[in-house]
């Protein structure tokens, strides 16, 4: 027997009629490379969203296209997400700070047919535009008086299409399996990967990220998403801020200028914020430097890599801001684990707060986890034993987006590998160990890169760390540091290794430390431990001892 409830297709049209009507009055802020602070109603912008809608039927792409943008965090590109996905068409993210070859590859293998691109962008696009044969055309996202001046053929200017248009539409009945959006991951081995969403998955995930027990977004939130639009979909937040009706505020091309970012904040009642490490803690910097607040920001989400303690710590003692520590993947949607409080976790203290404080957190109400061995045997829930994490559910990506080789993402059990290494203790807390090409494999036992890194970044004289596995004779790999120190900072080498004393097992502590000027990232922010290795390929240990 089935029940006899309404058959209503999850969409993001839904999330976007639903805010038009109900917020209609609340507020979208944007920094743009023309104006400091845009200001307009969602009223005002899913009015704007009509009229680009018809622009896409002008422009005579097809049903089912997929259109590219090159673009940071503001108010137009927020319109493009709603009007190609909500027109039945697919929005293609694509990362600006990639290498040219990437994005011609990404453009190609995509097969955009249109490509949407802020002016500070155009000159990238220039060299690589002859080898993007399926692109019929550019939108520059700007106004007439600040066109810029470019090679690319067919090119128009976004504020003089939609000037041209009604702001009325016919949105299409679209079936909830839809594609919506198409991601790339970064693609560390081999070309990257696309991974395409569709409007149920991207639902699904709004209503989990605004869970109380992951991001708690309501209407009277102020959301500043730092991580990029252009990764995906800044995790979900333009959805789900939508939906719930809260204030957003974008930082444009000064995602990665904290004297903006404080200011934002600040003067615009931002409540919560998101981003990776590499641009949270020149916030913190900028706080300590200037002595200035950060109210009336209260949490702060963090993912794409691990958080060290040291840094949830300051925001928690400095700045009365909960680090929100959290875990996932392009084929996740992004979200998949969240750190959030139980009834066995709220009363914890001392060192076990902290121990319970780096834990990636439970999953998300339809994510399921298990840890594997390497005969594929599930491992117990112990918080001890790590392995192979593998993930299924109902955001979780089931094939890649035109596969090279055919090959399919997911087991017969319709279980995803993630790549990382972790343990999962009885309450459901993940701790990612590392990533299963980083994992340091010393005499037969594992050494986690992640957990030496947090602790080196503890210490007052570091600013960044990066361990990496370097060939040993006797014990396979050793741990090398490499760290970038503070300004003004000076430690020598065996004062920076006697730190880790008493803060992880003995022989765990790395054999060496490299200081240097930069570490080398990915395009998303992430340490390069690729780049890293092959920097580091021929080094060899001053000395061989042995480890106790």
């Amino acid at each position: 027997m089935f029940g006899l409830m309404m058959e209503m297709p999850l969409s993001l049209t839904g999330i976007m009629h639903h805010g038009e009507r109900s917020h209609a009055r609340q507020t979208i802020v944007s920094v743009t490379s023309t104006n400091a602070r845009h200001r307009y109603t969602y009223a005002d912008c899913f009015r704007r969203v009509r009229r680009l809608a018809r622009v896409l039927d002008r422009l005579g792409t097809t049903t089912d296209a997929r259109i590219a943008t090159l673009a940071w965090n503001d108010y137009r590109h927020l319109e493009l997400y709603y009007a190609i996905s909500c027109s039945g068409r697919v929005c293609h993210t694509v990362n600006p700070r990639l290498f040219a070859e990437q994005i011609a590859y990404i453009i190609n293998h995509a097969e955009d047919e249109w490509v949407f691109v802020d002016p500070q962008f155009v000159a990238a696009l220039e060299p690589i535009g002859e080898r993007c044969s399926k692109v019929r055309g550019y939108v520059v996202m700007t106004d007439a008086e600040h066109m810029p001046v470019t090679t690319l053929q067919n090119v128009h200017c976004y504020e003089t299409l939609l000037a041209a248009e009604a702001d009325d539409y016919a949105w299409p009945d679209l079936d909830e399996r839809t594609a919506s959006g198409l991601c790339y991951t970064s693609g560390t081995t081999g070309n990257p990967k696309g991974v395409l969403y569709s409007h149920r998955s991207s639902v699904i995930m709004a209503y989990a990220a605004a869970l109380p027990d992951a991001c708690a977004l309501s209407a009277i939130d102020g959301i500043l998403p730092i991580v990029p639009m252009f990764h995906v979909n800044a995790w979900g937040l333009p959805f789900a801020g939508v939906m719930v009706g809260a204030k957003l505020v974008f930082p444009g091309p000064k995602l990665g200028d904290p004297a903006t970012l404080a200011d934002l904040i600040t003067e615009e009642g931002v409540t919560i914020s998101a981003g990776v490490p590499t641009v949270c803690l020149p916030l913190l910097a900028h706080t300590l430097a200037t002595q200035r607040s950060l109210q009336p920001l209260n949490r702060l989400v963090i993912g794409g890599s691990a958080c060290p303690l040291s840094m949830m710590e300051e925001f928690r003692d400095r700045h009365q801001v909960r680090v929100i520590h959290a875990w996932g993947m392009t084929e996740m949607s992004p979200l998949g684990t969240i750190n959030s409080q139980t009834a066995a976790t709220v009363g914890l203290t001392g060192a076990a707060l902290a121990e319970q404080m780096c834990s990636q957190g439970r999953a998300l109400p339809g994510v399921e986890l298990k840890i594997t061995d390497e005969e594929n045997r599930e491992l117990a829930w112990d918080g001890k034993n790590a392995g192979a994490l593998k993930v299924r559910g109902l955001w979780v990506c089931k094939d890649y987006y035109r596969p090279e080789g055919g090959g399919g993402a997911r087991d017969d059990e319709g279980w995803f590998a993630t790549g990382d290494v972790a343990s999962i203790d009885a309450n459901g807390f993940i701790r990612i160990t590392d990533r299963a090409k980083d994992v340091i494999k010393s005499g037969g036992e594992w050494i986690s890169s992640i957990d030496l890194e947090n602790t080196a970044v503890g210490h007052p004289a570091v600013a960044e760390a990066a361990v990496i596995g370097v060939h040993h004779p006797k014990w396979q790999e050793r741990p090398l540091l490499v760290v970038v120190r503070t300004s003004e900072a000076a430690i020598t080498k065996d004062a920076l290794l006697s730190w880790f004393d008493g803060k992880v097992a003995k022989w765990w502590i790395p054999d060496d430390v490299v200081f240097v000027e930069t570490l080398p990232h990915t395009a998303t922010g992430k340490l390069s431990k690729l780049e890293l290795r092959k920097q580091f390929i021929d080094y060899q240990f001053p000395t061989v001892h042995d480890v106790t």
